[in-house]
C-alpha cells in the first residue's frame, strides 16, 4: 500500500483501522479535537459518544470480551483518563482487548503546568501493559503498531497511547501495520498435562476449575469429557470475564463467594486450575486463610494464555476407563412466592432468547441468576471481574455493539447502576437491543451482608445511613425515559412476564424496574 501524507491524528486513527481496530468509544476534550475532526476522514472507525469515561472504558471493555477484538476508547487527558480507570481496572483482570488514545498538551506548553496537565503515565501504567508517548509525528504507524501488538498479545491487555496535541497537527503518514502477532493462545505443555493426568486418576474427590478462554463452549465440552471419566465437578471461577451457558452444555457450578462457603464447597478435592486462578478470599477475614486451597491439592492445568480447551482434550485421550456420568444437577426450585429475585429469574429463563448475552452487576440478582442459567437457553454471561462497580451498564452497552442483531440483557442492582448511568443515553443514541433489569431494592445489598456476617445492627441509624438508598428512592422509570430509554415499573409478581416480554421484542433499549423488597 502507499503512504498517503496527512496530518498525525488521521494517520493514526488510519493506521489503527489498518491493524484491525472496528471502534472507539469516546468522550473528547480540547486536546483531542484534532483526532475528532480526523475521524471524518476515516469513517470505516465506528466512532461511539459516551458522555462519561467510565462508560467509554467500560464498553470498550464489554465489546472486547464480545467480539476478542481490539476496542479504542478516547480520553481527555490525566483526568478524563483518571475518570475511566475503574472499569479499565475491570477491564485488565477480564484480560480485555484495549487501546486508549490520551489527548496531551502540545508538548511545547507542558512546562508551563497548566491546570489539566497530569502525570498521564503514572496515572495509566497500573491498568497498561504498555504506556506509550508519542513525541514524533513520524513514529506515530510504529507506536500505534507497538500499542495494537501488546493488546492482542494473548489472553489480551490494555495499551495506553499519550498523544500531544501538535504531534497530531503535524504532517505524518499513515501505512499498513507489520506482523502484529499471533492473538491465540499456546499450548500448555504436555509433560504437566501428563502429570495432571496422573494426579487424577484414584479415587479422591476431583473438581475442574475452569476460567478465561475455558469459559467458551469447546472448554467446557472438553471439561464434561475429563469430569465423566473421572468424576470431576465443573466450576467456573467466581467472576469469569466471559462465559457460556445453558442449552444442552452441562451445568458449570459457581466457586462460591465467602471463604468459608468455598472451603465447604472444594472440601477435600484436588482441585485443577484451567485458566483460572486459586481459590481466593476475596477479601481478608479474620479467622480465615486467603488461600482457600492448600498447594498440596491443587493441579495447574492451563495458565490464562494457554489454551484451556486443548489442555482438556488432551487430558481426556490419557485418562483410562469408561464414561460416567456427570453429578446430577440440583431441583428445580420451588416457585418463588411474591416478587423477589428468584422470581426474576424464574420468569426470565424459559424467555431469554437462543444466543443472548447477558451483563451481571450485582448479588440480588446475579448470584440467583448463575445457580439456574443452566436451565435456559444457550446464552454468553459477563461478570465483574475486578469488583469496581459501575461496570455492568457499559458492558452492556459495548456488547451489543460487538454482537448486532443479539439480544443483551443486563441484570442491574440499583447501587452500581448510578455509576454508570449515562451509559442510557449511547443506548438510546444507538438504538441498541438492550433490556435492562433493574434490581430496585434501594439499599447497598452486598454491604448490608457483610454486616449481617458481623451481626451489625442493620437498623442503626449510622449504619442505615451508609446502606439504604430510599429518601429519596430513585424513580428509575422517570430516570431512564431522561435519558431517551422506554422504561416499566413492576410492582408485583403477576407483572414480570409481560413487562419481559414487551422488553425482550424491543427494537431498541427498555428499562424494567423491578420494585424489591
Amino acid at each position: 500500500m502507499s503512504k498517503i501524507e496527512e496530518n498525525g491524528a488521521v494517520a493514526l486513527l488510519r493506521t489503527l483501522r489498518l491493524g484491525g481496530a472496528r471502534i472507539c468509544f469516546a468522550n473528547p476534550g480540547t486536546t483531542e479535537l484534532t483526532m475528532v475532526r480526523a475521524m471524518a476522514d476515516v469513517p470505516e472507525l465506528k466512532t461511539v459518544l459516551c458522555l462519561f469515561e467510565g462508560v467509554a472504558t467500560g464498553a470498550a471493555d464489554g465489546y472486547s470480551r464480545v467480539s476478542g477484538e481490539v476496542a479504542l476508547t478516547l480520553l481527555h487527558l490525566g483526568p478524563g483518563f483518571a475518570n475511566g480507570i475503574a472499569n479499565l481496572h475491570n477491564a485488565r483482570r477480564a484480560h480485555s482487548r484495549i487501546v486508549n488514545l490520551i489527548g496531551d498538551h502540545a508538548t511545547w506548553h507542558l512546562a508551563y503546568d497548566a491546570p489539566l496537565t497530569s502525570d498521564i503515565r503514572s496515572l495509566a501504567s497500573p491498568v497498561s501493559a504498555e504506556v506509550i508517548y508519542t513525541s514524533d509525528a513520524a513514529q506515530l504507524g510504529k507506536d500505534a503498531a507497538r500499542g495494537l501488538r501488546a493488546a492482542r498479545v494473548a489472553p489480551g491487555a490494555i495499551t495506553t497511547l499519550v498523544l500531544p496535541t501538535d504531534v497530531m497537527d503535524a504532517p505524518a503518514v499513515s501505512d499498513q501495520p507489520d506482523d502484529l502477532g499471533d492473538t491465540a493462545p499456546v499450548a500448555a505443555p504436555a509433560a504437566r498435562i501428563a502429570g495432571v493426568a496422573q494426579k487424577l486418576r484414584g479415587g479422591k474427590e476431583k473438581v475442574l476449575l475452569l476460567g478465561g478462554n475455558t469459559l467458551g463452549e469447546a472448554g467446557i465440552r472438553a471439561a464434561e469429557k475429563v469430569a465423566r471419566r473421572t468424576g470431576a465437578r465443573i466450576l467456573m471461577e467466581p467472576y469469569p470475564a466471559i462465559v457460556t451457558l445453558g442449552g444442552d452444555l452441562p451445568r458449570v457450578e459457581r466457586q462460591a463467594y465467602f471463604p468459608d462457603d468455598v472451603i465447604r464447597q472444594l472440601g477435600d478435592a484436588t482441585v485443577v486450575l484451567v485458566g483460572a486462578r486459586m481459590p481466593i478470599s476475596y477479601f481478608g477475614y479474620e479467622g480465615y486463610p486467603s488461600q482457600l486451597v492448600p498447594d498440596e491439592r491443587l493441579a495447574l492445568l492451563t495458565e490464562a494464555n494457554e489454551d484451556g480447551a486443548a489442555a482438556l482434550e488432551a487430558l481426556a485421550a490419557l485418562l483410562d476407563g469408561s464414561e460416567g456420568d456427570l453429578p446430577a444437577s440440583p431441583p428445580v426450585p420451588a416457585a418463588p412466592v411474591g416478587l423477589n429475585a428468584d422470581a426474576v429469574v424464574e420468569a426470565l429463563l424459559p424467555r431469554l432468547p437462543e444466543d443472548a448475552i447477558i451483563s451481571l452487576e450485582g448479588s440480588t440478582l446475579g448470584g440467583p441468576w448463575l445457580r439456574e442459567a443452566h436451565r435456559a437457553a444457550r446464552h454468553r454471561v459477563m461478570t465483574n471481574t475486578g469488583g469496581a462497580i459501575g461496570q455492568g451498564l457499559p458492558c452492556a452497552l459495548g456488547a451489543a455493539l460487538a454482537a448486532p442483531g443479539q439480544r443483551v440483557v443486563s441484570l442491574q442492582s440499583d447501587g452500581s447502576a448510578q455509576y454508570t448511568v449515562q451509559s442510557l443515553w449511547t443506548m438510546a443514541h444507538e438504538k441498541l437491543p438492550i433490556t435492562i433489569i433493574i434490581a430496585a431494592n434501594h439499599r447497598y445489598g452486598i454491604l448490608q451482608t457483610e454486616l449481617r456476617r458481623a451481626q451489625a445492627d442493620l437498623a442503626h441509624p449510622a449504619i442505615a445511613g451508609m446502606t439504604v438508598l430510599d429518601d429519596p428512592a430513585t424513580d428509575w422509570v422517570a430516570l431512564a425515559k431522561a435519558y431517551g430509554v422506554p422504561a416499566l415499573r413492576v410492582t408485583e409478581a403477576g407483572q414480570l412476564g409481560e413487562a419481559l416480554d414487551q422488553g425482550l421484542a424491543c427494537n431498541g433499549p427498555m428499562l424494567i424496574a423491578v420494585e424489591l423488597p
